[in-house]
């Protein structure tokens, strides 16, 4: 449906990215609580696209249920964030943890199907508070008033291995299919944040019509493409990079990594450097489009790009926080160096308000440029 009221010119060119990470995602509450501080106090939704992937799906349609005040949207995801606990998104206990993963194990052994869903842990905690907090009705009225233009939730398809850009527009956009990449209209559910934030091995697939998904990162080679998709002229993609590089130093002791090192390093892979290496090479075609003469035949053009990111490594905060874990999760990565998973998991409120506190300094550290983006 067409808006009756549509976006400004200034609005449409804008557009936020989200991307994913588990419990990291609280970053991105407090580099949004940063960004309305530097608006004016009663701004409506300055984006009027939106997407979001994993946890930062949940962020995005938390913004998008609540265009109509910026700052609205932003301390309701303040107040699920600072007090979240593990028990809100996941099943504790040890006996249901070991059952899991027993499950699981023999699932990879067998190498067939089974009817039970292969995964660490029950996730059914998360699905109640989603549908307790998020009303999605409101995503429509919102886009029909002109709050918003476009909302987008990707997850990825075990079957087809295509990352999947689900999304509602009041613009007359087509589904698309590039290169391992697709994007379907439809009317976004609860379903589908689930199938955005279901971790690999960690939470269950989640079936939407004839296939099962997962986590939107996964198999994500371009974050920032569905934005483009929708229309964007401008970009504030906010990442959550889990650690920078780290290599041992001379003399220490190096041992074979275990399961979850190895499964920690996978989704540390996934949902940090496609967003990363994504920017760079938006930066490089902006530049090349910088020494080319216009041209009026090709649709082509810069697109402005803004990114807030982690100035301190989550993966370090997450260590210091790694003894409010479930004690069922720190039996599973009992090894000090699966900070990764312990930095998804975290689903704690110190670690979730250390990392909002963190957002906002960073996002205060770039008010200047925030300010031109927004008022160019």
């Amino acid at each position: 449906m067409k808006s009756p009221h549509p976006p400004t010119d200034n609005q449409t060119q804008a557009a936020l990215v989200l991307s994913g990470g588990g419990a990291r995602a609280a970053y991105q509450v407090g580099a949004l609580r940063g960004i309305a501080t530097v608006l004016d106090k009663d701004a409506p939704n300055p984006f009027s696209i939106i997407s979001g992937t994993s946890a930062g799906a949940l962020n995005a349609v938390g913004i998008a249920t609540q265009a109509h005040k910026f700052r609205t949207g932003i301390r309701m995801l303040e107040y699920i964030w600072g007090n979240m606990t593990s028990d809100r998104v996941y099943k504790l206990d040890s006996v249901g943890l070991i059952s899991s993963a027993s499950n699981w194990v023999f699932s990879v052994l067998a190498n067939r199907r089974r009817r039970t869903p292969a995964s660490l842990l029950d996730n059914s905690p998360l699905e109640s508070l989603l549908q307790d907090v998020l009303r999605l009705e409101r995503i429509n009225s919102n886009i029909d008033a002109g709050h918003l233009d476009s909302l987008v939730v990707t997850a990825s398809g075990y079957s087809s291995g295509e990352s999947v850009s689900f999304f509602q527009s009041s613009r007359d956009i087509p589904n698309w299919h590039r290169p391992h990449r697709l994007g379907i209209r439809t009317d976004l559910r609860h379903r589908h944040l689930l199938a955005s934030t279901a971790i690999p091995t960690l939470f269950p697939a989640v079936r939407i019509k004839r296939e099962f998904f997962g986590d939107g990162a996964i198999r994500q080679l371009a974050p920032l493409s569905p934005a483009i998709h929708m229309g964007a002229r401008k970009i504030l993609a906010i990442g959550v990079s889990g650690s920078s590089t780290r290599r041992p130093a001379k003399g220490d002791q190096v041992n074979h990594p275990s399961l979850s090192q190895i499964i920690g390093h996978v989704l540390n892979s996934a949902f940090v450097d496609t967003l990363e290496s994504d920017m760079a090479v938006l930066r490089r075609y902006n530049a090349m489009l910088g020494q080319c003469q216009p041209s009026a035949e090709l649709d082509v053009r810069p697109i402005e790009l803004l990114d807030i990111t982690p100035s301190l490594d989550l993966n370090r905060i997450a260590e210091d926080h790694y003894q409010s874990l479930p004690r069922s999760i720190r039996l599973f990565i009992r090894d000090t160096n699966a900070s990764s998973i312990a930095s998804l998991l975290m689903f704690e409120k110190a670690y979730c308000q250390e990392l909002m506190d963190l957002g906002i300094a960073d996002a205060m550290a770039k008010r200047e440029q925030i300010r031109a983006f927004f008022h160019d």
